[in-house]
């Protein structure tokens, strides 16, 4: 009889604090299959993926469906014949393997990154992505707390009000939108140049947009919160870029009606 194995690890997390880290840039899953059909999907607001087995020509298919509306690079470890790792479009659905209903044993696991890989950011003046009488930073790039991966190394941690109006630091189609209790409100915006702004531990279904919505530059897109893995109201702000089956922040340039704000613009 065929098994499908608990989730292994759906890292869409954020990370504690005030000066908190983005969800992570892999999302993965993994079943235990057997030599019977088997069909299991992981689609959820914060996945990146899902997979499913679907009956075939004596034998199973993997197929694979990108769940963000943007391009998302996946990989399917666990058999040899497995190709190698591929971009999806946002919301395309592709077969990535046949297994032939033989008996044998297998695990198949899920890789999945947002973004495309051969995508070249450009330097760009960002948007304070709030209106507010005075910037407030409680963690900037390389913040000994939580900034310190990778994936956040280039982060900047705004303390607000909860409820504060969150804006689009610059135009763009928004990828994902996210709304957990345990993992709390996101938004992943793609830009022109393939780089990702995500906006992080916003208040609950406070989204103003929806995956696929183009959105300009200052459009009010969803409120400030605390939700996730916080310990106080605040907006995390960050930018990547997929650099080949890795996720990571790229410093970025911001400016407001005083100026350009001075962020580091190496870490140590």
């Amino acid at each position: 009889m065929p098994r499908a194995l608990a989730l292994l690890l759906s890292l869409i997390l954020l990370s504690p604090s005030a000066a908190s880290a983005a969800p992570s840039g892999r999302w993965r899953e993994a079943w235990g299959l057997a030599s019977s059909p088997s069909s299991s999907t992981a689609a959820s607001s914060d996945a990146f993926a899902s997979l499913q087995l679907q009956a075939r020509g004596g034998g199973r298919s993997a197929v694979v469906r990108n769940l963000l509306a943007g391009p998302l690079q996946v990989r399917l470890l666990g058999d040899s014949r497995a190709p190698a790792a591929t971009v999806l479009r946002a919301g395309e659905q592709r077969s990535l393997l046949w297994l032939a209903d033989d008996g044998a044993s297998l695990r198949l696991v899920l890789d999945a990154f947002p973004g495309d890989p051969t995508a070249r950011p450009e330097d760009h003046l960002y948007l304070l992505p709030m209106q507010v009488a005075a910037v407030r930073v409680s963690q900037a790039f390389a913040g000994h707390y939580s900034h310190t991966d990778a994936q956040n190394l280039y982060a900047v941690d705004f303390p607000l009000p909860e409820g504060t109006p969150v804006l689009a630091a610059r135009a763009g189609t928004v990828m994902q939108v996210v709304d957990s209790r345990d993992q709390g409100g996101l938004l992943r915006v793609l830009h022109d140049d393939g780089s990702m702004a995500l906006y992080a531990h916003l208040q609950a279904a406070s989204a103003r947009v929806r995956p696929g919505q183009a959105v300009a530059a200052g459009q009010v897109i969803a409120l400030s919160g605390n939700t996730g893995h916080s310990s106080g109201p605040h907006l995390h702000f960050v930018v990547q870029a997929n650099t080949g089956l890795d996720l990571r922040s790229i410093p970025f340039r911001m400016g407001s009606e005083r100026g350009e704000l001075k962020f580091p613009r190496q870490a140590p």
